[in-house]
């Protein structure tokens, strides 16, 4: 029974976390994925920075001991020659205090330097940790870096695709029905064409009832009443009627005339005559 509980538990688990990826905004979770690789980076610097922190209290530590086993190591040393004199002076009281004084800073030294041999290995593991620390956090802040211009692909990608996205939603609204209230453009082409075609029809139509004949007669009428009112006009100016030969060749042959006459004339006149010398008596 639990197996099964738990069997059913991982599956709604993994059912949701798909559901959700898939509404999720890509560019949200873009977001959220830098900005926890950036805390990352933050975490990493904290922790580099108290390792190197170590590394110089270590260093402090080893400086100071170093300089305390210098003074010990001389006062040892002024211990023994001031017990030294004393001996040689015939003073054992006073030889002896500074022996025992010799030996007191004998014994500190020996601890002092056992102190000073751990906190240099512990200042060498410390600068081994400390290069490694900005090792790491170099290498990290180059991963960020890339990171970062990654994201900026990956924008530009989404926005491209989000593009096409809608490119392809509009092309197939062109072709496929949308829906009742949305009319496709090949539903719009057909009506109109539709339209036209019955237009045209009814134009048709129109042209060869008994009105339109009628129509064309009073035009012709009309236009008989112009002609006749024009002849009596040229006639009143003196001008002859235009034969329709005349005036269809007129147009076109009135700058020719011109020409053609006087080329004709040119080509027709017969050369003067030469004039002969006179014969001598």
């Amino acid at each position: 029974m639990w197996k099964t509980v738990k069997k059913w538990w991982r599956y709604l688990g993994a059912k949701l976390g798909l559901a959700f990826d898939e509404a999720a905004d890509p560019k949200v979770q873009l977001e959220q994925a830098i900005t926890e690789a950036q805390e990352q980076h933050r975490r990493l610097k904290e922790q580099a920075a108290n390792v190197i922190a170590n590394q110089k209290t270590t260093e402090m530590q080893l400086n100071a001991k170093l300089e305390e086993l210098g003074k010990l190591n001389a006062n040892a040393r002024q211990a023994v020659v001031m017990a030294d004199d004393a001996t040689k002076a015939g003073n054992a009281a006073k030889a002896t205090e500074y022996t025992q004084a010799a030996e007191a800073f004998a014994n500190r030294l020996i601890a002092l330097e056992a102190e000073v041999e751990n906190l240099k290995a512990l200042a060498l593991q410390s600068a081994q940790a400390s290069d490694q620390a900005k090792a790491a956090v170099a290498q990290n802040s180059s991963a960020l870096q890339k990171k970062l211009a990654d994201k900026q692909k990956l924008l530009s990608q989404l926005d491209q695709a989000k593009m096409q996205e809608q490119l392809n939603v509009t092309m197939a609204s062109l072709s496929e029905t949308v829906g009742q209230d949305v009319p496709t453009l090949d539903e719009v082409r057909k009506k109109i064409e539709q339209r036209y075609a019955k237009a045209s029809a009814a134009t048709e139509l129109e042209g060869n009832t008994v009105e339109a004949k009628m129509l064309e007669v009073e035009h012709a009428s009309m236009n008989l009443e112009a002609q006749a009112r024009l002849e009596q006009i040229r006639s009143s100016l003196g001008i002859a009627s235009p034969t329709p030969q005349a005036a269809v060749a007129g147009a076109g042959a009135t700058s020719g005339e011109d020409t053609g006459e006087s080329a004709a004339a040119t080509q027709a006149a017969p050369p003067p005559p030469t004039e002969e010398p006179p014969t001598s008596p």
